[in-house]
């Protein structure tokens, strides 16, 4: 029988009983749209992703989104691009939340280094997240329809925020969650994602870290600079393709969903849920963030972290003193 004051073990009974009762063991398929209706009811507010097949089906950009028609629209435009030496971006490094290397450069020289035609050090994406397809993308934002209408009548409100995203096969997105309804779309290639429900919380490491950023040398190796009056940034130190479980034992309890996304399919990833992304080489995709409720849902995920803090930072209070008696 399970102890009153057993919080870890009330904490994965919620984890199992949200999988066995709503969340399933996997990321269902719709071949159309749902109704503004469905996609409330079955899909927003039980907090359930869900890949639908032909929501975009009908954009220019499926077809038009080539190198010979970006050239001809972009070539010569100044962008902005991230650099890393290993492909990630905002991630723990070295005990740093380091962000990438910003560079300004022609759209042409980042689709010649997409491209192969020219192979400088680092890892190369497109990737800023300010609603850069109209800031800074204007020229093709006609290729898309600027809000998902069934979307934004189910949640009663136009988009924040839509991205437009690209990039070498081995920029990584590091495990991570955010406050907004996401509708993610893939135009060309294909995207991977490793989702966790906002209810392994209890499993998912955070630590706290100074903010730094890659720069570049001369010799082409990369520094890792400091912002040494910046705040610290909570973040996940874990890597869910290689996870260090001795050093991160809880980890092993989370039970990952997969899934991959193909040009024309789009991803409905709820707020709150931890998201990997990985990509193909030069995929491009758009996503749509709307600013998620911060009703009692909220609320209770809020307390979900907090409780789940008290009880890591309990198991690491008990492990330092189980040490203390040893030296003892």
């Amino acid at each position: 029988m399970q102890r009153e004051h057993d919080l870890p073990g009330a904490l994965r009974a919620l984890a199992v009983e949200a999988r066995d009762l709503s969340l399933g063991n996997g990321v269902p398929h719709l071949t159309r749209p749902p109704s503004p209706l469905v996609f409330l009811r079955d899909w927003v507010s039980p907090n359930r992703p869900v890949v639908i097949s032909d929501a975009i089906s009908h954009w220019p950009a499926l077809s038009r989104w080539t190198s010979s028609y970006f050239r001809e629209v972009l070539g010569n435009k100044e962008v902005t691009v991230a650099v890393t030496p290993n492909g990630y971006a905002d991630a723990v490094f070295e005990d740093h939340f380091v962000m990438p290397e910003e560079r300004t450069m022609p759209f042409g020289r980042f689709l010649d280094i997409v491209e192969g035609k020219e192979k400088p050090h680092g890892v190369f994406y497109i990737q800023k997240q300010c609603s850069n397809l109209c800031g800074e993308f204007p020229e093709i934002a006609a290729d898309v329809e600027l809000e998902i209408s069934w979307a934004s009548e189910a949640l009663g409100k136009k988009p924040d925020a839509i991205n437009f995203w690209m990039g070498e096969e081995n920029a990584v997105t590091s495990l991570h969650k955010d406050h907004y309804e996401n509708l993610y779309c893939v135009i060309s290639g294909r995207k991977d994602f490793i989702l966790i429900p906002p209810t392994d919380r209890p499993f998912v490491p955070y630590g706290l870290y100074q903010p730094a950023v890659y720069r570049e040398r001369e010799d082409g190796e990369f520094d890792v600079v400091e912002q040494k009056f910046s705040a610290k940034v909570p973040w996940i130190p874990v890597d869910p393709l290689h996870p260090d479980l001795h050093r991160y034992p809880s980890f092993g309890d989370a039970c990952p969903l997969h899934c991959s996304l193909h040009a024309g399919e789009t991803l409905y990833l709820p707020s709150l849920w931890f998201h990997h992304v990985r990509q193909s080489h030069g995929c491009m995709a758009v996503n749509f963030w709307y600013d998620m409720e911060y009703d009692i849902k909220y609320s209770y995920f809020q307390l979900l972290d907090r409780l789940s803090r008290v009880a890591s930072d309990a198991a690491g209070s008990a492990i330092c003193s189980s040490f203390d008696s040893e030296a003892a």
